[in-house]
């Protein structure tokens, strides 16, 4: 392991005055290895090993005995007096800190492993211009109560600048059940919004134009039927289909992995995502008919390698599923999005991101062929880390997300949504749900980081860490390849397994103090200040559910028999299932009443004990 150095302390007037006097032998020593370290200085070409970084073999040769012998040298000595603050310097996900990167740590291909902006392998962002053009789509994530309710919320973050909508569902919602279910009892509205119907479509979008606003639902299991409502609310309206935008999740292999809100078992879900994939290219073509979610993969507690590697390896599954039904990779592949987890590691962020992109573009080239660059584009939103947020001193929260947010906007996202401060103990404020806007606003408009195109490009650490971590998810891909590919690699437990194995080693190195989070395990306050928190009233469960009754009571029941027949028969057969989902919807059929045929007809899913 790498000798790592800390940062040595300011030097003192009594320090200043010992050397004046009495070091001067000490002095005229450093000043002899200096000497020997320009003698043996590495040479600079124009081109050679370390392509763009001006070192040729000679010199990449030179700098590693004058980084080895500044080691032996200067670091031993400092080393002696200021002994390093722990044992090892990792990455939040367990990574091994160098303690200086340089060109021979990070020789770079320019052509081959960075590009230029816009251009492959997309390294270095996935538009020409990137936020010189336009900023990234402040996306914050809402959804509490009744659909009247959030509607509300949404005006008021476009009111205050938010540029696109993402709407959280409640658990019945993604779990495909109606508010009146007895399984919804005291979950409804409760952390997101509920939608049983078109009609709770028309209140949540009422007085938003679908064409000029783009929207995110974060929604998988039933997700086949809530884009049904969406698309069936823009026909209502008059809209045409190619005229909307926006984002359904849809992501139902990281469901099997980490969060666990699934509709019917792996193989199912795949049908049905593949004739989303295939239907929104045809139909709604500003549609991204899937988000590549790593976000809960890494909520669940996986490595930031983990993340990508299970990430991209879901994302090719959906690719492979799509090719093997016919269709054509440039067909398809510019609409699917990915949305990955923005952790504390700052550095680890950005690498991450960039080595996503980079990857994925050579994948679509090599593996699948794809000749349209838009095809190769990694295209994503982030987050910032949930999981990262605490309890303890939750004004903390707000510097953990402005840090996660700029690394966000580092990495190249297109997308952002950051956390509020509040939400370890329950859904946003309207005040909490600001500050968080505002420190995207804040990093936009205020910190400049915005004004050049991937600043930490070239940055020796940087790009080591991004090989690095490009390293450890492919060999994590080449191992779910040996099986098979991602739905045998889940219905075996592998990456279930790996995810579990990484959140027990962090959460013993917090339990043991090897890794410090402020507020927790260090610097804990004497007493935690309160915070004011958003209710939901459960009036919220009678209200939705006497609307739900007007709605049964008032459409023709004919119409959804007939319906859910032709759902039912699509589902026993080969027929793409959005037609005959959206006429469902259509007619007010609710979503439970469609997620139960398909539950009878593909059947239930229960995940596989390990031990």
């Amino acid at each position: 392991m790498a000798h790592r150095e800390p940062t040595p302390p300011p030097e003192t007037e009594a320090d200043r005055a010992l050397g004046s006097s009495g070091h001067a032998d000490e002095r005229r020593a450093d000043e002899r290895r200096a000497d020997e370290r320009r003698a043996d200085a590495p040479r600079t070409t124009n081109g050679g090993g370390g392509e763009g970084l001006g070192l040729d073999e000679d010199g990449l040769a030179a700098l590693r005995r004058a980084v080895a012998a500044w080691r032996e040298g200067p670091v031993a000595e400092a080393s002696a007096r200021f002994p390093p603050r722990t044992e090892s310097f990792t990455t939040w996900s367990g990574v091994d800190v160098p303690d200086l990167a340089t060109p021979a740590d990070a020789p770079v291909d320019h052509a081959a492993d960075l590009g230029l902006p816009g251009e492959y392998p997309f390294t270095r962002g996935v538009q020409p211009t990137m936020y010189r053009g336009r900023l990234w789509t402040m996306r914050m994530f809402a959804g509490f109560g009744t659909p009247e309710q959030t509607n509300a919320r949404f005006k008021y973050l476009l009111a205050e600048g938010q540029t696109g909508l993402s709407t959280a569902f409640d658990f019945p919602t993604l779990m495909g059940y109606d508010s009146d279910s007895p399984r919804s009892l005291g979950e409804v509205g409760m952390c997101g919004v509920a939608v049983d119907t078109l009609r709770d479509m028309e209140a949540l979008f009422d007085g938003i134009p679908l064409d000029q606003v783009t929207t995110s639902m974060t929604i998988n299991g039933p997700a086949v039927v809530l884009l049904a409502f969406y698309i069936a609310l823009a026909d209502k309206r008059g809209i045409p289909r190619k005229r909307i935008g926006g984002t359904v999740q849809n992501d139902c292999l990281k469901e099997f992995i980490a969060q666990h809100a699934w509709l019917v078992p792996p193989r199912p879900a795949m049908r049905i995502v593949t004739d989303m994939i295939e239907f929104c290219a045809r139909e709604v073509p500003r549609w991204n008919s899937v988000s590549i979610s790593g976000y809960h993969i890494r909520e669940a507690g996986s490595t930031a390698a983990q993340e990508l590697a299970f990430t991209l390896a879901d994302g090719l599954a959906y690719v492979e599923s799509c090719v093997e039904r016919g269709l054509d990779v440039d067909s398809f592949a510019p609409r699917l999005s990915f949305f990955f987890d923005v952790h504390n590691d700052f550095f680890e962020e950005i690498a991450k991101l960039r080595a996503a992109r980079r990857m994925w573009a050579r994948f679509l080239k090599e593996r699948y062929g794809a000749k349209r660059a838009e095809s190769m584009k990694l295209r994503t939103h982030a987050q910032t880390a949930g999981v990262s947020l605490t309890a303890q001193q939750p004004y903390n929260n707000v510097v953990r997300v402005s840090l996660q947010a700029l690394a966000a906007v580092l990495g190249g996202t297109q997308s952002l949504h950051t956390n509020s401060l509040d939400e370890t103990y329950a859904l946003p404020t309207e005040e909490s749900v600001t500050i968080a806007l505002r420190t995207q606003q804040i990093i936009a408009h205020e910190s400049g980081v915005a004004n050049t195109i991937d600043p930490l490009g070239g940055s020796y650490y940087v790009e080591w860490l991004t090989d690095r971590l490009e390293q450890e998810a492919l060999a994590y891909i080449q191992r779910i390849d040996e099986m098979g590919g991602m739905v045998p690699a889940i219905e075996k437990g592998y990456p279930q397994r790996e995810i579990a194995a990484s959140a027990y080693r962090f959460q013993r190195e917090l339990e043991s103090n090897e890794r410090i989070m402020v507020g927790v395990n260090r610097y804990a306050g004497a007493a935690e200040k309160t915070i004011p928190l958003l209710r939901i009233d459960e009036e919220v469960q009678r209200v939705q559910c006497r609307n739900l009754d007007r709605v049964k009571a008032q459409r023709d029941k004919d119409q959804v028999r007939s319906a859910l027949a032709e759902v039912r028969s699509s589902a026993r057969g080969r027929d793409n299932l959005m037609p005959p989902i959206i006429a469902a919807a259509s007619v007010y059929a609710t979503e439970q009443e469609i997620c139960d045929v398909l539950r009878d007809v593909m059947g239930t899913y229960s995940d596989p004990a390990e031990f």
